[in-house]
This record gives C-alpha cells, sequence and structure tokens, in this order.
C-alpha cells in the first residue's frame, strides 16, 4: 500500500519536481495558498493552525517546502510564512501521529562562507587556483546564514531537533542548493556549478528521505549532486540515507565570465 504524503507548497518549483517524480510511488496530497492541479489539495494558509490541521490527518510523512522562497524577503513576510508556518506544520504532525518530517532548508543557513570566507569564496569567484582540493567542505554542524530567509531556515531545523526528542517525530532537513526549471541555468555562474541540484536528484533525495528508517531521527543533509566544484558535503545523505546521486554539472561554464557575488540570494 502506498504511503501516504502531504506536500505543503506543492504548487512551486520543487513541489513540481515531488509531483512529477514521486506521484506514481506515493499517494500524495497538497497544502498550499492555490490548489494544486492533479492530486487532491486544500488551500490554506500556513500561518493559520485550525484551517491546516486536517490536511495532516492519516498521513505517513509530510514534505514540508511551503515558505517565502525569497533570499530579500522581509521579517514581515519570514515571520508568518517560514517560522509560524514550520511551527504550526509541526504541531499539526504532532496532533496527527505524523512519523516522519522531511523539510526544505537551504544552502542559505552556511551562505556567508562563499560570501567571505576562501575557499568557498574563491570557488563562487571563480578563482579556482585559490581554492586547491582537497579542502574541508561545508558540514551540517555549520549554521552562517546570509539572509532572513536562511536564519528561518535555521530555525526550522532547530524546530525539527526539538520535535524529535521531545515527540519522537523523525525530521530529515535537507539544505537544497540550486534548482530552477531550466536545468542549463547553472552553467551561467560558478555558484551555479558548486550549488545544482539536478530534479532528478532532487526527486531522488527527497523519496530516500520519506522512505529513510524512523531510526534515522533527526538528520541534516545537503541537497547537492555530485558536482566536481561543490562546496558543501553530501556524505552524510549517502551515508544516512542512501542518496547517491547521479548527476554533476562540471566546471565550464557556458559564458567567458561567471557573475559575480552569491548565486542569486534568493532560494535555488
Amino acid at each position: 500500500m502506498s504511503k501516504k504524503v502531504l506536500v505543503t507548497g506543492a504548487a512551486g518549483r520543487i513541489g513540481g519536481i515531488v509531483r512529477r517524480f514521486l506521484s506514481s510511488k506515493y499517494e500524495l496530497s497538497a497544502l498550499d495558498r492555490v490548489a494544486v492541479e492533479g492530486i487532491p489539495s486544500r488551500i490554506a494558509d500556513l500561518a493559520d493552525l485550525d484551517a491546516i490541521r486536517p490536511s495532516f490527518e492519516g498521513q505517513d510523512a509530510v514534505v514540508h517546502l511551503g515558505a517565502d522562497p525569497s533570499g530579500g524577503a522581509a521579517w514581515d513576510s519570514v515571520l508568518p510564512n517560514n517560522i509560524v508556518g514550520a511551527y504550526n506544520v509541526m504541531e499539526a504532525c504532532r496532533e496527527a501521529g505524523v512519523r516522519r518530517v522531511v523539510f526544505a532548508s537551504t544552502n542559505h543557513v552556511v551562505g556567508y562562507y562563499p560570501e567571505k570566507d576562501d575557499p568557498y569564496r574563491a570557488v563562487f569567484e571563480g578563482r579556482l587556483d585559490d581554492a586547491p582540493k582537497p579542502f574541508p567542505l561545508l558540514t551540517a554542524e555549520r549554521v552562517r546564514p546570509d539572509c532572513l530567509y536562511g536564519v528561518s531556515k535555521a530555525f526550522g531545523e532547530a524546530l525539527g531537533s526539538f520535535y524529535w526528542d521531545k515527540y519522537g517525530i523523525s525530521f530529515v532537513a535537507l539544505r537544497i542548493g540550486g534548482v530552477n526549471m531550466d536545468e542549463g541555468w547553472h552553467r551561467q555562474s560558478y555558484p551555479g556549478l558548486a550549488l545544482w541540484l539536478s530534479h532528478r536528484d532532487a526527486a531522488q533525495l527527497i523519496e530516500r528521505s520519506i522512505d529513510a528508517p524512523h531510526s534515522v531521527g533527526f538528520l541534516v543533509a545537503y541537497g547537492i549532486s555530485n558536482n566536481t566544484l561543490r562546496i558543501h558535503e553530501i556524505e552524510t545523505g549517502e551515508r544516512s540515507l542512501g542518496y547517491k546521486p547521479q548527476d554533476d554539472a562540471g566546471d565550464t561554464l557556458d559564458h567567458d565570465a561567471a557573475s559575480g557575488g552569491y548565486y542569486g540570494r534568493a532560494h535555488p
């Protein structure tokens, strides 16, 4: 029998990937501010706990994607959409007895490393001779957000740790890299080459996170393809979830020069 999986923010970019790749494996339903074509949907605001509660009844897992995804989001949007929303999702899971939450975190939780410190900054700026490998990859223990969006996702991770320890809800946080509907976008900049997460790797990682044994407990893993220029470790996901990324962005741009600065300063 297929697992019942609720996807918050299912109308968004990664929600579309989940629906495309995983709808045949799971009994998906959606919770969003708009109806989602092709699967049962409830229209509600995550900041309204009473309105979202019914969506969680009978679910085996929740993939929590819903949030304001902009790196430039102001506090008056981040607070209700990302912080209150995350709390309400966890409370609804607790009340409904949901055993697994897969949380869309972000590379922006550690975003100031590549903005400020070599060798990570050197990679993002295309100064590859200044970043000889091997160098220490960014691990899940590090937290250095570069925007309020990143701060809100760091909060979500901490919230998941609390709900695992206090209530036994297994929580897998995925610090997602760069995802775009145009899969060629990453060849336009060095940050793109480092951060790229292909659609099929994203779907595989989410599937592995849904199906991982409950003993995984609380886990933070990076959602990055097996990129030559990656600066984040993916070994935790490989070891704990069985994630086996299939794709590599390579190390060559389509254009002569990389774009400056951090990729997009928004959720990719």
